[in-house]
């Protein structure tokens, strides 16, 4: 095992560092309170080709891996402007359609989600059933020329930024009347296909929606993959959004951290720095340790990954979301914690990180089902639901 990163990894780590400083946390929060985007940061990504540099070069991406793409968020994130929707539009889609997709559909959509001119939603939780798929309700049902989808979804983020969304139905088997998970491209300018957003308290440029599918028609090459593979085909993209959602965690963490510190070294009283003193200076400690524990795992799930050890990646993708959550949620309490009242300021910022970060124990998969998850397939322990 070598935790070298290779030239063309650091490379890259210094040229998004470069693109992040150029943006910042000051753009983030602006476009975040203003009710706008970050079309510039996204475009200018896009053009220097880092929103898909996992995709294959082929179709105009970077032809690397998951570790590579996870790498961009992190340091996007550790500038103070993370981009959410990179853990939605290539990796969980642009992965799943790269894994699966017809030649039709790699041909039509990977050039567009690698140059980050399209961008394509993700549909997978319900009012009812949250993500678990078993439980979905959203249904679609064969006609003579393709699929009618009928169904809702809540918290889907950036609809209104995405050209389609890539929605989790159930067919019905006929040979056994059951319901199947099944994979449909949603272009969001489809009859039937509507949206609404959901009032947040999340400081964030990135909308959430309620999605409704009323009698929505589909094309048959709608379908992504084959039915009968369905759910693996999706667990193909939920192992990298958990991938993803911790290299955004990281790097919030980190910025967070380097607030804080930054404030300790400067910050003067009794006449020394109060970062000399152990009761701050151990909390930052500590938060650093735990950080570098957590990206060592996310990186250790983005390897498995990229070597085609599915099995393995999705143990340490959920281990990382875990960690990861819990690092930044710290880091940023005692990034708050260090600079006292500043803090919460809108000029500094940090305050409005608390919601975000504390989003990521509940979102994309709550740390209560990634401990499930840990207790059965990890320790053997019997299913408890």
């Amino acid at each position: 095992m070598d935790f070298t990163e290779t030239d063309e990894q650091r490379a890259l780590r210094a040229a998004v560092a470069e693109l992040g400083a150029a943006y910042g946390h000051t753009y983030f929060l602006k476009q975040a309170r203003s009710g706008g985007r970050l079309t510039e940061l996204w475009q200018q990504a896009g053009q220097l080709g880092f929103l898909g540099v996992n995709l294959p070069a082929e179709h105009g991406g970077g032809g690397a891996g998951l570790y590579e793409l996870s790498l961009v968020l992190e340091e996007l994130a550790a500038a103070g402007c993370g981009l959410l929707l990179m853990v939605v539009s290539p990796a969980i889609c642009g992965t799943i359609i790269a894994r699966y997709g017809t030649d039709a559909q790699q041909q039509y959509w990977l050039p567009r989600l690698a140059s980050g001119s399209s961008i394509m939603a993700f549909g997978i939780t319900e009012p009812d059933a949250g993500s678990n798929s078993h439980k979905l309700t959203t249904v679609a049902s064969r006609s003579a020329d393709g699929w009618v989808l009928n169904g809702r979804k809540v918290f889907i983020s950036g609809v209104d930024e995405a050209e389609a969304v890539l929605i989790v139905g159930r067919t019905t088997d006929a040979r056994t009347g059951k319901l199947r998970p099944a994979l449909f491209v949603v272009p969001t300018d489809t009859p039937g296909f509507s949206y609404q957003p959901l009032e947040m308290d999340l400081v964030a440029p990135e909308k959430q929606y309620l999605l409704f599918l009323d009698d929505v028609r589909l094309p048959a090459d709608a379908l992504i993959g084959e039915e009968s593979a369905a759910l693996l085909q999706l667990f193909a993209g939920l192992n990298p959004e958990r991938i993803m959602a911790a290299a955004m965690a990281v790097g919030s963490g980190r910025y967070a951290l380097g607030r804080a510190v930054s404030y300790a070294r400067s910050r003067v009283v009794w006449d020394v720095p109060i970062g000399a003193h152990q009761g701050i200076a151990h909390p930052l400690a500590q938060v650093r340790i735990e950080l570098e524990l957590a990206r060592l795992m996310m990186q250790k799930a983005a390897v498995l990954y990229d070597l085609g050890d599915d099995l393995g990646a999705g143990e340490a993708a959920n281990m990382a979301k875990y960690a990861a959550a819990e690092a930044s949620v710290r880091a940023v309490d005692q990034a708050v914690q260090t600079l006292g009242g500043s803090s919460m300021t809108a000029e500094v910022g940090l305050a409005s990180m608390l919601a975000s970060v504390r989003a990521t124990r509940i979102a994309p998969v709550s740390r209560e089902m990634i401990l499930n998850f840990v207790a059965q397939h990890s320790l053997g322990l019997p299913k408890s639901y």
